[in-house]
């Protein structure tokens, strides 16, 4: 037994000397992970041999960042395995997705690319022990389900990588400063910076003189200190922020046509005055948008800095309601609306249902989440919001579906009543309900079940003897993207 115990003592303390030796060893250096996508197969086989002793497979999505700009042959008469699509919300905009045909290669045979990607993905198999081929979905599922230890260096990585793309890009990942999210999880989205251009200070005009907009157009639309604003879907989808002032608030109008939502959020935080941007880059498929003064990209969803200078601080924007709804019920409901104008100053296709049209007519996704959510499809719309106060924040989505057929619900979220109202042409708003339980809803008013009358006003209800419920900032989203951002969300259907 002694002669036993001393045995395993020894494998122990060599075990612990292995592992205390990997520990210490210095990371591969990135001019190695560069090197292995030379169109130079001596060059790459080198950089391959240098890294193999050194290799962790958190490095694995360094690799698949590389093999996303490489694509494989498409084999005759079916799809490239793994295709991606690289050219992103532009392909979206145009009505092509990844399941079209832009391969700019011959049909069946290798080209310089190819070969660098079958190289990039062999050695990936050999180091992982995984057989995934070229599908970087699988890949990238694979490689988000391992814990979280990215090479020392791969924000330095990302920002060369990207840069290629466009230089602008490279300052989102320089600044020192721990990031929120997962950097393996930021993808491109196939665009440079602004390469879909917001507009600022979009010209508008009143509804009277917007014979271009037809009743059944969609519209986002808002009221701000009294003043109403319409955004078509059909402007706003090409160029997916609009920095605007309405009311004397100066916002940023975000649509994130991946995730299917539109947030108007305050320009101003903490005291502090940012100008937005579209960074071309995507998490979760979520647009990350960036500030222009400290270069720190933020989420769409959360309004707060993610990666960047301003990524370990509070900041956090405060958004607005916004009702998608229909051109002819918001020009009802508030006939000294204004609405954009088509004059934008860039020449687009702004026809109703033009811009991603082909994303909007399946369930696929473009870029990949790392779960999905079964309990409704991925497209499925929701009406969603944080509910409670202060720092205690409960996500909450509503199966739009569902409310059309309840257009008076009223619901309980962490001891806090709601109700949401929900027209007959599908528009849903939600307010506080208190205690308060509505039972119809039409015409403009909603009757609680002991009979008060309250008119529905746009940014609250007015009930009886001076009683007011304040209306909560929730919009629409595709059930995927939010999902994904808030795995334990509180779903209503």
């Amino acid at each position: 037994m002694k002669r036993l115990a001393s045995l395993v003592l020894s494998a122990a303390c060599f075990a612990l000397t292995l592992s205390t030796r990997a520990a210490a060893q210095p990371p591969p250096p990135l001019e190695d992970f560069v090197a292995l996508a030379s169109t130079d197969a001596r060059i790459s086989e080198a950089a391959a041999s240098r890294l193999a002793p050194l290799w962790r497979n958190s490095y694995a999505a360094m690799i698949l960042d590389l093999a996303r700009f490489f694509r494989p042959v498409r084999e005759a008469g079916g799809p490239m395995v793994g295709e991606d699509s690289l050219g992103g919300d532009e392909d979206a905009q145009t009505g092509r997705t990844a399941r079209g045909s832009q391969e700019p290669f011959t049909v069946g045979r290798q080209t310089p690319e190819s070969l660098i990607r079958g190289r990039l993905m062999r050695f990936l198999s050999k180091r992982t022990g995984r057989s995934f081929g070229n599908d970087l979905k699988l890949w990238r599922k694979w490689s988000w389900s391992l814990p979280e230890d990215p090479h020392p260096e791969y924000a330095a990585f990302k920002a060369r990588l990207y840069a290629n793309v466009d230089p602008r890009m490279a300052a989102f990942f320089e600044a020192p400063t721990k990031p929120r999210i997962r950097l393996d999880e930021i993808d491109w989205g196939g665009v440079g910076v602004n390469g879909i251009p917001p507009l600022d200070q979009p010209k508008v005009v009143r509804a009277e003189e917007a014979g271009f907009m037809g009743e059944r157009n969609v519209v986002f639309g808002l009221v701000v200190n009294g003043e109403a604003r319409a955004y078509p879907k059909r402007i706003l989808a090409w160029h997916e922020m609009a920095l605007d002032t309405v009311g004397g608030i100066k916002l940023a109008i975000v649509y994130c046509t991946l995730c299917g939502t539109v947030i108007p959020y305050e320009a101003t935080a903490d005291g502090r005055a940012f100008t937005f941007g579209t960074s071309g880059l995507l998490y979760r498929s979520n647009k990350l948008m960036f500030d222009l003064e400290t270069k720190s990209l933020w989420s769409t969803l959360e309004g707060r800095p993610v990666v960047g200078p301003l990524s370990e601080g509070d900041l956090v924007l405060k958004y607005r309601p916004v009702v998608t709804t229909s051109w002819k019920e918001w020009r009802e409901a508030h006939p000294d609306t204004t609405v954009l104008s088509l004059d934008t100053g860039h020449r687009r296709d702004y026809d109703e249902g033009k811009a991603y049209a082909a994303y909007f007519s399946h369930d696929d996704l473009m870029f990949e989440v790392p779960g999905q959510d079964k309990r409704l499809k991925r497209k499925a719309e929701v009406v969603t919001f944080f509910a409670g106060d202060g720092r205690t924040r409960t996500p909450v989505a509503l199966d739009a579906a569902f409310l059309k057929k309840n257009p008076a619900y009223t619901f309980t979220v962490l001891g806090t009543g709601y109700v949401a109202l929900t027209t007959e042409g599908g528009a849903n708003r939600i307010y506080r309900s208190d205690d308060t339980r509505f039972v119809r809803f039409s015409g403009g008013q909603a009757l609680d079940d002991r009979g008060r009358v309250f008119e529905v006003e746009e940014n609250r209800l007015e009930g009886p003897d001076g009683i007011v419920l304040a209306r909560e900032p929730a919009r629409r989203t595709f059930w995927f993207a939010w999902s994904a951002q808030f795995p334990q969300t509180v779903l209503i259907k």
